[in-house]
């Protein structure tokens, strides 16, 4: 039955699933319908909130460009390199490739999110070049799955928002700690169940030897297309931007303000701060500007998806939240739920929102009024509300494809290659996470 239903997902995904820039349009265009039914808005009106809202999240996308251009420069790095392809010697089967690529996947997700993404699509690449049986479409997707976990991570944009003082709910419900939310007993449960079930599951969806699609090796060579130049030869100017000693001294400058920062504000993490240290540490491990300034470079092409698609989505999240489509959602979600179901609801209507809105911050910008003002009226716990709007924010990515860009960028592939298998884990993970949001507390 596993298989047939993995076999039918992947012809489906394959036969109807657009580009992901398409797909951003498509639900422009329902939205835009959606407003006028359902909100009594005028086709004026509705144009009027996308073109407002289409510049809204200039700098939000920025800091999410910056988290995925510094997890892709520290994962890049040489020192990392060598951490992958050594990790990659230790699998000897089909099997157990798709395990450690998934488990390498969460551990770098839980960390940061950009970083999970690059490093897990690196991390199959590694194993696509050691284990030649092995599907290359479940490695990379295995490596994407790990990307699930994110948001209840050191890097979760909604715990961080609310840990951060001077947030936009803070007279609502104060400055909440990361200890009530990322590393609150119900999360860290779901964070170890996910790394339990998201193996075995992709395990179990390998297809059978003849039905695999594997890949060229050759092609996934890291082609070296600028041949050393003899030092000889530099001129001061190449002196500099080959220096390590540059690279070192700029280092030492940020990790100490990083260190400075740690001291006086205590282990508080926020979008910037995540960034400031990646920042430094890439500019460290590539040991001079110029081995930096190449990792940057292949970093922004994986981050071209963002940089178009990010305005359209703010575009889609200003005709939701100014024709009332988003609060109708989420209302109608809180209307049907009581103090025990309500987790599960806030859960389920941000998984339907983040189709939309496929930002955990503007997903909170949009239903943290509604959402808090429905717990604090249920008695639900206020920590516990942001994290179910967070996990279901993070469990439709599984088959919305605009954070697979970056992953799919660097394995090669589109994302109708992947989405028939994710779909299997947005079903498994959904039974997992909602489970552990209503019966742990």
């Amino acid at each position: 039955m596993l298989k047939a239903s993995i076999a039918l997902s992947n012809r489906i995904m394959q036969r109807y699933l657009p580009d992901p820039f398409l797909f951003v349009v498509i639900l422009t265009l329902v939205v835009f319908g959606l407003g006028l039914i359902f909100t009594g808005s005028s086709p004026v009106q509705m144009v009027q909130y996308f073109g407002e809202g289409f510049w809204s999240l200039l700098a939000f996308s920025m800091q999410m460009v910056l988290v995925l251009m510094t997890g892709y420069v520290l994962a890049s790095s040489p020192l990392f390199k060598k951490g992958l392809s050594y990790l990659a010697t230790l699998a000897k089967t089909p099997g157990q490739a798709i395990i450690y690529v998934t488990l390498v996947s969460l551990v770098a997700s839980w960390i940061n999110w950009g970083f999970g993404l690059v490093i897990g699509a690196l991390y199959a690449k590694e194993l696509a070049r050691k284990i030649k049986k092995v599907d290359y479409r479940l490695l990379i997707a295995s490596a994407y799955s790990g990307f699930l976990v994110w948001h209840g991570g050191l890097a979760g944009s909604i715990p961080l928002t609310v840990a951060t003082p001077g947030h936009f709910t803070e007279e609502l419900i104060g400055v909440i700690s990361t200890s009530e939310t990322i590393f609150s007993f119900f999360n860290l449960m779901i964070v170890a169940s996910l790394f339990v079930v998201l193996p075995v599951v992709n395990y179990l969806m390998s297809p059978s030897e003849d039905e695999r699609v594997h890949v060229d090796p050759s092609l996934l060579r890291e082609d070296n297309l600028q041949a050393a130049a003899s030092e000889m030869e530099w001129t001061p100017a190449e002196r500099l931007e080959n220096s390590k000693i540059v690279s070192i001294i700029i280092a030492f400058v940020g990790l100490s303000y990083l260190v400075y920062y740690f001291v006086n504000a205590g282990f508080e993490l926020n979008l910037n701060i995540v960034n400031f240290g990646f920042l430094f540490l890439g500019i460290l491990f590539h040991g001079t500007p110029r081995n930096f300034l190449e990792s940057v470079s292949d970093a922004v092409k994986g981050a071209s998806g963002i940089i178009i698609q990010f305005p359209f989505y703010a575009g889609i999240m200003g005709m939701m939240v100014a024709s009332g489509l988003a609060a109708q959602l989420s209302q109608g979600f809180v209307s049907i739920s009581n103090e025990f179901t309500f987790p599960f609801f806030a859960f389920l209507s941000a998984g339907i929102v983040n189709f939309f809105v496929p930002s955990g911050g503007g997903q909170w910008a949009v239903q943290a009024p509604i959402m808090l003002d429905a717990a604090k009226e249920l008695g639900v716990s206020i920590p516990k509300t942001a994290m179910a709007v967070a996990w279901g924010d993070a469990w439709t990515n599984m088959i919305q494809p605009f954070w697979a860009l970056p992953a799919l960028a660097i394995a090669g592939l589109k994302a109708k290659d992947i989405m028939g298998y994710c779909f299997i884990v947005l079903l498994v993970s959904g039974v997992v996470i909602s489970a552990g949001l209503v019966i742990i507390n």
